[in-house]
């Protein structure tokens, strides 16, 4: 009687949080890269859209830079699950599985799947100062001076990282360049711009100001075919059309809670996500970074959970064909 009494009161608590839910505490996201970067304009533009659904709820953008975003989802499994701390993150989740010989979470235990936000796809891209303008030429380029130049990326296991992995290894020409992370995506293009180092590759939410503006050199998009982009981002080549058959690399984001929120908080959140995914605005501004906005059965949790797990098993055998691992 005593144990059905405690369980009772727990349950009511429970129900009574989630009718109360968000009330005035905060809803932190944790950002698990520097400000500035591609999925902190995400995360931004997201928690706007998602505020028109719940009224009075402040979201709070949280930057938890670190070991290629492993250091901020850490901290959001290890957070109370009750609906205030959550994780925006990139592929990072299924690619640091195969990436860290060690983790503080395990991404398929440890978390509560809100849904996929966006794909994005990604540039190859270059310093104004490089002397090449088409992509056979850049790709010629690096393997005359192998071992000469730089690639920036924003930390071992980041969506920039990644992508220059698989890249070099498509191409034949495995660390044919010098890897330098930076502590995020956004300093890394500032050095790129400056001139500091000679190339990068990252998701057209950070590459698609600076290849307008001139203030970077494009040679090609990671996917199969190319974007369907009202605008510049359509002149580049796919790589697939450049010869490498079969690459084909998005970047997605997702939404994440510690694992044991309450169902009612989670339904809440989720409804929120989807009414943000069909928002206009946040719709327009994504299309413009040449990101698209997802509609499919990865916006509900058990879709979600479903491509993580997918993504996993994919993401594996070209990770460690790449032959890069932290400790």
């Amino acid at each position: 009687m005593k144990r059905f009494l405690v369980l009772a009161v727990a349950v009511t608590a429970l129900v009574a949080q989630a009718q109360g839910f968000p009330g005035s505490k905060p809803i932190v996201v944790v950002v698990p890269f520097a400000a500035g970067g591609p999925t902190d304009l995400v995360a931004r533009d997201l928690t706007l859209a998602m505020r028109k659904s719940l009224p009075g709820a402040n979201f709070v953008i949280e930057n938890v830079n670190g070991a290629g975003g492993t250091i901020g989802a850490g901290k959001v499994a290890k957070a109370s699950p009750d609906g205030h701390t959550l994780l925006i993150w990139h592929i990072g989740m299924a690619s640091t599985p195969s990436l860290y010989r060690k983790l503080a979470f395990n991404p398929l235990v440890d978390f509560d799947f809100l849904g996929v936000v966006n794909e994005v796809p990604m540039t190859l891209i270059g310093k104004p100062q490089l002397p090449v303008n088409n992509y056979h030429d850049f790709e010629n380029y690096i393997r005359a001076n192998r071992g000469k130049l730089n690639m920036a990326h924003a930390g071992l296991g980041s969506a920039s990282h990644l992508c220059g992995l698989m890249w070099q290894s498509a191409i034949n020409a495995r660390e044919a360049m010098n890897t330098l992370p930076f502590g995020g995506t956004a300093p890394a293009m500032t050095a790129l711009v400056n001139g500091q180092v000679d190339v990068m590759c990252d998701q057209t939410t950070n590459t698609a100001v600076q290849i307008e503006t001139g203030r970077v050199k494009a040679f090609a998009v990671t996917t199969s075919e190319r974007l369907n982009h009202p605008t510049f981002l359509k002149n580049y080549p796919s790589l697939k059309e450049m010869g490498l058959n079969g690459f084909n690399l998005t970047i997605w984001h997702g939404v994440y809670a510690p694992k044991g929120t309450p169902a009612a908080v989670l339904k809440q959140l989720n409804e929120a996500l989807k009414l943000a995914l069909k928002d206009p605005d946040f719709i327009r501004k994504q299309e413009a970074l040449g990101a698209v906005v997802v509609t499919d059965s990865r916006i509900e949790p058990a879709g979600h959970k479903a491509f993580v797990a997918s993504e996993i098993a994919k993401l594996k055998p070209l990770i460690e064909a790449a032959g890069k691992f932290a400790d």
